[in-house]
């Protein structure tokens, strides 16, 4: 006779009391949550991080005032948005380890705002409990313009906020619209809190509300200057996106009736400046760590963290790898990374609390564990914008040192190889950055003239370097004459001296 299929209901917040006992639920009365954060990009690293910050500080007895509403701009979130609004705003995240994984209920989430609602969104900005806007907006969602310092003012999302203010379209035309409000009320401004992954990215997103503030208001740009705070963060855990696997193993191995769990690695690291004039939530216990100065946590995670994993992803994308951690099995590209931040990153770091070459094994530990089926393809995503903000300083740390940096040029080469659209097996690549177009083209022109790629914007002041110009030159056509594998192999074994005095 048959077995009849287990019955599993949809996660929400009349449906707690049947979660299975392997799964941790919400460890306090989720009744006395109130709203004092509002939280742009409700995505999965967010699930994974803030909120989950949050919900371990709720299970402490402790700032059940601080909870979170979610809120976004684009149509793509919309669908995402609603699955979560049906589950109450609950959602399972499981933390997983190379041979363990454990399961709980967060509810951090109070609320969420469908996308294009813009009125609520300004509505709730206004309220006076919201004392946080925070954000994941991606590396992208910034408008930096082409010399990296400031805002974008030529973008056309940019323009058209700055000549409707009142219907704003962009994150941060909508935090301008409701810090006006809060102006006109008489009500304190809220502190503006990026969690983005991009260095200075409190500067970055000052620059940008202040940057489309005065291209309208030059008084309200003033008074948001004088009355906000922008403090600068470091996060760090690796969470890959959820698919039709991720949702079918949260219902078999955990009994969880969750459209949009989160999968994520145990670690997780948030280095936050203590800059909150209209308050905070009592993070410190629950495991993040307050600075005067960000900056060192945040230039060791860029360089080690975020430049291995552009080295890792490029060539693991052409030699046709699909998960991360398979990828860093490859002697090739697991000596590959080693060697460029050994002799190329590593050197250049200010000294730290953190030991640089400690912290990369850490960080290439973390890369193999399987559980977390990563995948190459995430991680190659958006090159145009994460290249110029991960590869890119470390290469001018070299050239203010006097090194060639031949490792990072390959990167470099590395990637325009991969945005020509064909792996090494001939199979085709499909697009994979928000300027895929553009990039292809310079790809295609860059086989026959290495020069149109380094000239065609991503590069700014290293356009005009001669040295690393020579260098990706030199790797890009060797990687189309003799294939990926053996120019890795030229690389570590066969031309220590293009390293220079690091290799020496």
């Amino acid at each position: 006779m048959m077995r009849e299929p287990t019955i599993i209901p949809p996660l929400s917040e009349a449906n707690l009391d049947l979660i299975p006992a392997r799964v941790a639920g919400p460890g306090f009365d989720i009744a006395r949550r109130r709203a004092g954060i509002l939280h742009f990009g409700v995505g999965n690293f967010h699930r994974a991080h803030q909120a989950v910050y949050l919900h371990k500080l709720f299970e402490m007895g402790r700032d059940h005032d601080w909870g979170i509403i979610g809120a976004g701009v684009l149509a793509s979130e919309i669908s995402h948005f609603d699955t979560l609004k049906a589950q109450d705003c609950l959602y399972t995240i499981v933390e997983q380890a190379a041979d363990r994984s454990a399961a709980r209920i967060v509810a951090s989430l109070l609320d969420m705002i469908r996308p294009g609602d813009t009125q609520a969104i300004i509505a709730a900005l206004a309220r006076p409990e919201i004392r946080i806007v925070s954000l994941t907006i991606t590396e992208g969602g910034y408008f930096i313009d082409a010399a990296g310092t400031g805002l974008d003012a030529t973008h056309p999302d940019i323009v058209a906020d700055s000549r409707n203010p009142g219907a704003p379209k962009t994150v941060f035309g909508l935090i301008i619209a409701g810090l006006k409000v809060r102006r006109a009320l008489g009500l304190p401004a809220f502190t503006i809190m990026s969690c983005d992954n991009i260095p200075g990215n409190g500067s970055a997103t000052r620059n940008a509300v202040t940057g489309l503030a005065r291209l309208f208001d030059a008084e309200l740009a003033d008074w948001i200057a004088g009355s906000v705070a922008f403090p600068n963060t470091m996060v760090d855990r690796i969470t890959p996106a959820t698919g039709e696997p991720e949702r079918a193993r949260i219902r078999h191995d955990f009994g969880v009736g969750d459209s949009v769990p989160v999968f994520c690695e145990e670690f997780t690291q948030w280095v936050l400046e203590d800059d909150f004039p209209a308050g905070r939530p009592a993070l410190e216990q629950v495991g993040v760590q307050f600075v005067s100065d960000v900056r060192p946590f945040e230039r060791m995670k860029i360089g080690v963290l975020n430049g291995s994993h552009a080295m890792i992803a490029y060539p693991a994308a052409l030699l046709g790898y699909t998960y991360i951690h398979e990828a860093i099995e490859d002697p090739l590209i697991r000596g590959f990374v080693e060697k460029v931040q050994q002799t190329e990153v590593l050197p250049h770091l200010a000294p730290h609390r953190t030991d640089p070459a400690a912290y990369l094994q850490t960080i290439l530990k973390r890369f193999s564990n399987p559980a977390i089926q990563d995948t190459v393809a995430r991680v190659c995503f958006d090159g145009s914008s994460r290249q110029p903000k991960f590869v890119v300083p470390s290469i001018l740390n070299c050239a203010a040192a006097g090194q060639r940096p031949a490792g990072l040029a390959l990167s470099c080469a590395l990637w325009c190889r991969y945005c020509f659209g064909v792996d090494d097996a001939g199979r085709a690549i499909p697009p994979n950055d928000p300027k895929w177009g553009a990039l292809n083209a310079a790809a295609a022109a860059a086989v026959n003239d290495p020069a149109s790629w380094i000239q065609s914007g991503i590069y700014g002041e290293l356009a005009g370097q001669e040295t690393f110009s020579e260098l990706f030159a030199f790797w890009l056509g060797t990687l189309w004459s003799q294939g990926i594998r053996d120019t890795l192999s030229l690389y570590l074994t066969r031309i220590p001296q293009m390293n220079g005095a690091s290799d020496q």
